[in-house]
């Protein structure tokens, strides 16, 4: 608990210090928004494996019609305060995590999420990057709903072994991750979690705080990148960020604790929920043409393929274990 204070304590006063200096307390009355967004963004980013850019994106692209370089900025900005406050609460607090996954796949996310910056973004306009995470993230959700249904499915409280298959698994999860993070700014958890939960059986109370700390890495690295690199981190997403900052460096460690105390198939069905809402109120908001009618049923099919394909929970043949 005394490294989550120190950490809280200095991002106080860093925050108290930039707010005064730069006289930005007027931003709460124009940018209240992002501070009741991340209310539930950051609790939902210490409790789920979605992150809290999994509800920002969303409603800043959709209700607050902020665009999404934008919004994907916003994201990293605060998910490198929320979520990496929940992850020094997880290890302080000795939370169960699969360090194996967190260490092995961070490498290859940072690439994959370069990668995707560089090559991948420019290619998809607004909207289509709009759908293109509701249907990501609902086609996952969806998977781990099929997974849960089975009354066979083994859950394991193990880290996955050292083989080399399993390195490989590890860091091309990791890239695929990072591939999706450079559009939204968060994917590489849940697509860990999808992999732990589903390929390996490994319980939600595990695979969800394993994921909290993969994304927060991967999230300080394209704050980073963003700021310094590209120099694409606008005054936009500076004020959405530093009227939310009070807020996540609370509620986020607050998700990690409740989610701690909850059961598996609680997590699980917390997921269904956010995934769910997302979803339709997308469709609902952006309106439905062919084209993207058959965008998102193509990578809905996609995800819930690869879903299915890599679950293997509820098969005695699913991968063995060690300590």
């Amino acid at each position: 608990m005394k490294p989550y204070l120190i950490f809280i304590l200095c991002v106080s006063i860093g925050w108290l210090i930039a707010m005064t200096h730069f006289d930005a307390w007027h931003l709460f009355s124009t940018h209240w928004p992002a501070s009741i967004t991340m209310v539930v963004g950051a609790f939902l980013a210490g409790a789920s494996a979605e992150g809290g850019g999994a509800v920002a994106f969303p409603v800043f692209t959709l209700a607050l019609h902020v665009p999404p370089p934008s919004a994907r900025n916003f994201a990293f900005a605060i998910q490198s305060i929320g979520m990496v406050s929940a992850s020094v609460l997880i290890l302080g607090k000795k939370i169960p995590v699969d360090r194996r996954a967190i260490l092995i796949p961070a490498p290859a996310g940072v690439v994959g999420m370069i990668v995707g910056t560089t090559y991948l973004v420019p290619l998809l306009d607004p909207a289509l990057t709009k759908l293109f995470f509701v249907s990501v993230w609902f086609s996952m959700g969806a998977g781990l709903w099929i997974a849960n249904r089975r009354k066979t499915r083994h859950v394991l409280e193990r880290a996955p072994s050292h083989s080399m298959a399993d390195i490989v698994r590890l860091v091309v999860t990791g890239f695929i991750g990072g591939l999706i993070t450079s559009f939204f700014g968060t994917g590489i958890g849940i697509v860990l979690f999808c992999l732990l939960s589903l390929y390996y059986g490994v319980s939600e109370k595990v695979a969800t705080p394993t994921s909290v700390i993969s994304m927060s890495i991967l999230t300080v690295v394209g704050f980073f990148y963003h700021s310094a690199v590209t120099h694409d981190f606008g005054t936009l997403e500076w004020s959405y960020w530093m009227v939310a900052i009070p807020v996540v460096m609370i509620m986020a460690p607050l998700g990690s604790l409740v989610i701690s105390k909850l059961h598996r198939l609680t997590i699980a069905r917390i997921l269904y929920a956010v995934v769910s809402i997302q979803f339709i109120a997308a469709m609902v908001i952006l309106g439905t043409t062919w084209q993207r009618w058959g965008f998102v049923v193509l990578v809905l099919a996609l995800g819930l393929w690869l879903m299915i394909t890599i679950d293997r929970s509820s098969k005695q043949t699913a991968p063995t274990l060690s300590e």
